[in-house]
């Protein structure tokens, strides 16, 4: 039922505007989360009542019901309240709900509805206050709740936050807002699903939020996506986002966090924690830890040595004052003589700064008078991070020392996109400034930032939430700065060492565990690995078959025989990743299958003939890539490397190579074969032939086969004639044609990634081509994909099927009254 939904959510995705859905913060849930997020609900023997905020085309509301209905135990009723207030979404929505009234009814569920075409915030409210004329007592709490709410700022005067202001609730945005109205409007004990950005669980802008949830709610479950690009790929949009499940009123005494790093939560890391490791009960800011690994945890325990606050160290932090385009007229892009230095994220360079910088985009320059002496500071030491950064980047906080011996001037100013670290508007003692920067630099430091910061900014906000070393230990590490900064690798041994003075810690070393992932996925880069191998997962993998642990060299890597699950074991064990049991074949089918072709592991060595099914299957690192891999780091490596290619070649290049060369077969009966030339296209035709016709048409015959190289690809043109219709060369058939000989019906299957869909145009041409067919005509277009479907759901004739080769069990049909069937176009059946 959820699929079927997903295609109302990505034919409403068409038609909404662009501009307005980015205003209203509207990202609809695709099927695969929404079904995820449905999962996390417990089993209700109970009467279920459902609240869906913000409902969209009713996405989340299906797979709840499409859950409920398929557990063990049902509820004797389901009422589902869902708020939307855009029309042409409820319009989506009542075909939803009516699909989901018959699933109920299937499953003996009392279904009703109430579809509230009402402004969340302000109903929200109104119940709050018991205000609300169109609902009654009865109908004010809900026993679950499932949400995506929109995303998008609240300004502090609006309408919406006087009226949540005027129930006590906090919100600077309308996502919290929805979340606080529902946890108001929860029963006892009530649970509580949602996907939302990852912002919320720091920073002061969201601690009133936090506050609340921390008293009414307590989390089960957490889930953290790698990727911030698959969760609304279909909107474009790239969102840092966790899913959650929370219950009203309960302390539980553990949580499970899981990560995925794909669309189909396939490679799914999981690990259960204590509630207070999550939210820490001395912490008064109230920061919720996403500690998804217990690599992360190790980086939390040494962090959490750390005791100080800036304030503590007589140290603040602050945006650089400089707007620049509201100083504009007292800007230079070279010094003068009534000019001070104007420093921009430009001048950062190996975490110094370096002015002027000749040729730049930016200004070197403000003068030193007027209304922009005020922005200005005076000349000293000061530590400067820079405040964005890119996801893809490998560090979120860059830091560099700003020297007054190397920046002449009375005064200085800092722009904007600048963090400034001063002591009340003044430099800092050299060495405090330098210590600040080898500290912030360091590794340890930013994987901590990256867990508590759901975004790529770098906020002087969150760099004071960060707890720093004394003020004689940061003075400690700045006198190692000499006219060169340290290398990464002695600022994170600088750091290591202040850790073990205060502490003797046992467990592995995040920072070594962390290196040698990304020493391994550049192993992988190197020897040619497509980009679906060059991730964690396969780094791990690697790493566990070369039995090198964190703290080892690559030459006392070793080549024990592994098989999946002792290689799952190593990376819980050593790297602190613990894969779901589930994760085994995506690691079988991304990583090894693909290492086994690229002859860098070997299957069963010592036993080459051992039966597939064996429990005792296992692979091997080769020869040849053992010799190679324990040169890493060495001057030998660059040159081994280069003779390994040339004998080995590229898996990446190879695989290119065969995508190029090999032509696609596909059965036409019991002993004939044909070779279909290779893309894109003919894979679809080989899926329709493999997918679609042992599904919907068993046994059928296939009439004809179009391919991209020779129109002829195959023609049964006797068969057709039986059938009444003659078609010469010049005939445009569709991709494929088969006749379904028990039910006396021909299918003219159009594959879209020839010429398109059967549009109205497509399907007049076609009729008119089988106008003497004496069986009855189904058309069919197959997509690849349902988001190559919902490039052509405008054109898509009605009284036709759809099917979609990545969801090939569903069919989908356009309007008209039966769900397969040949139509009769002169009477309407």
């Amino acid at each position: 039922m959820s699929d079927r939904v997903d295609f109302y959510r990505l034919d409403a995705s068409r038609k909404l505007n662009p501009k307005i859905r980015s205003e209203k913060g509207q990202f609809m849930t695709p099927a695969f989360v929404a079904r995820f997020m449905a999962s996390l609900f417990k089993e209700s023997e109970n009467s279920v009542r459902l609240l869906d905020p913000g409902a969209g085309i009713g996405t989340l509301t299906s797979a709840f019901v499409e859950k409920i209905c398929s557990d063990a135990t049902h509820p004797e009723t389901i009422n589902i309240v869902a708020y939307e207030s855009d029309t042409l979404l409820t319009e989506y929505l009542n075909l939803t709900l009516t699909t989901c009234r018959q699933e109920c009814e299937s499953a003996d569920i009392k279904f009703s509805d109430e579809i509230l075409q009402k402004d969340f915030v302000k109903a929200g409210v109104e119940i709050m206050n018991d205000t609300l004329p169109f609902m009654n007592q009865d109908h004010q709490r809900f026993s679950h709740a499932i949400i995506n709410p929109p995303y998008k700022k609240i300004r502090s005067n609006s309408e919406h936050r006087r009226r949540l202001r005027s129930v006590g609730i906090e919100a600077g945005n309308l996502y919290t807002a929805f979340l606080s109205l529902t946890i108001h409007l929860l029963e006892p004990e009530g649970e509580l699903v949602a996907i939302v950005p990852r912002s919320f669980c720091n920073g002061p802008y969201f601690k009133p939020f936090r506050k609340l949830f921390v008293e009414k709610m307590a989390i089960t479950r957490l889930h953290v996506f790698e990727a911030r690009n698959e969760t609304f790929k279909d909107d474009e949009v790239l969102q840092e986002n966790v899913i959650f499940h929370a219950v009203k009123g309960m302390r539980p005494a553990s949580v499970l966090i899981s990560t995925s790093s794909g669309s189909d939560f396939d490679t799914m890391t999981v690990r259960r924690v204590n509630y207070e490791k999550i939210i820490r009960p001395d912490d008064s800011d109230l920061v919720i830890h996403v500690v998804t690994s217990e690599m992360d945890q190790n980086v939390l325990d040494r962090m959490s040595l750390f005791k100080n606050k800036l304030e503590d160290i007589d140290v603040e932090v602050s945006t650089g004052p400089v707007v620049d385009f509201r100083l504009k007229k007292y800007l230079r892009n070279n010094p003068q003589s009534d000019t001070v230095p104007l420093i921009y994220p430009m001048h950062i360079f190996n975490h110094f700064i370096i002015w002027p910088k000749k040729g730049g985009r930016k200004p070197n320059a403000i003068l030193n008078e007027g209304d922009a002496q005020k922005w200005l500071l005076p000349n000293g030491y000061y530590t400067v991070v820079r405040r964005l950064s890119s996801k893809e980047e490998p560090r979120r906080i860059v830091a560099a020392v700003y020297d007054l011996k190397k920046v002449s001037g009375k005064a200085v100013g800092f722009e904007n996109h600048l963090n400034i670290f001063h002591s009340k508007r003044k430099g800092l003692s050299p060495e405090l400034a330098k210590g600040l920067a080898v500290f912030l630099n360091s590794t340890l430091v930013d994987e901590y930032f990256r867990q508590f910061s759901g975004h790529t900014q770098v906020n002087a906000s969150d760099l004071k939430m960060i707890k720093y070393p004394p003020r004689e230990v940061l003075k400690r590490l700045g006198s190692t700065v000499g006219k060169i900064f340290p290398s990464q690798d002695i600022i994170d041994e600088l750091i290591n060492t202040e850790i073990q003075k205060l502490t003797k810690m046992t467990s592995s070393d995040p920072v070594k565990a962390k290196k040698k992932i990304k020493e391994a996925i550049t192993i992988l880069k190197a020897l040619g690995f497509p980009k679906p191998q060059q991730n964690e997962r396969s780094a791990l993998t690697l790493l566990a078959m070369l039995n090198i642990r964190p703290e080892c060299s690559w030459d006392e890597a070793l080549v024990p025989l592994m098989g999946i699950t002792p290689i799952m074991y190593f990376c819980r064990d050593e790297y602190g990743k613990e894969y779901a049991p589930n994760t085994r074949e995506t690691i079988r089918r991304q990583t090894i299958h693909q290492f086994v072709d690229a002859g860098l592991a070997i299957p069963n060595p010592d036993q080459p003939d051992r039966p597939i099914n064996s429990p005792k299957w296992c692979y091997q690192i080769s020869p040849e890539a053992y010799a190679l891999i324990r040169t890493y780091g060495t001057p030998e490596w660059k040159n081994k490397l280069s003779v390994y290619l040339d004998k080995k070649g590229s898996l990446s290049k190879r695989y290119a190579r065969e995508r190029k060369m090999q032509m696609i077969p596909v059965k036409i009966g019991e002993n004939q074969e044909i070779q279909l030339s290779p893309g894109k296209h003919s894979k679809l035709i080989k899926a329709i032939l493999y997918e679609f016709a042992p599904r919907y048409a068993p046994d059928s015959n296939v009439v004809y086969i179009g391919d991209t190289a020779d129109k002829w690809g195959y023609f049964d043109q006797e068969l057709l004639k039986t059938l009444g219709v003659e078609v010469d060369a010049h005939g445009k058939m569709p991709d494929v044609v088969l006749y379904y000989e028990e039910k006396n019906w021909i299918l003219l299957i159009e594959a879209v990634t020839s010429h398109g869909p059967v549009d109205s145009k497509r399907h007049d041409e076609l009729t008119t081509l089988f106008k003497d067919c004496k069986s009855g005509i189904i058309y069919v277009t197959a997509f690849p994909s349902r988001s190559e479907m919902a490039k052509y759901l405008g054109d898509i004739s009605w009284e036709t099927e759809v099917w979609i080769a990545d969801a090939p069990t569903h069919l989908i049909h356009f309007d008209g009254e039966r769900f397969l069937g040949p139509y009769n176009l002169e009477k309407g059946k």
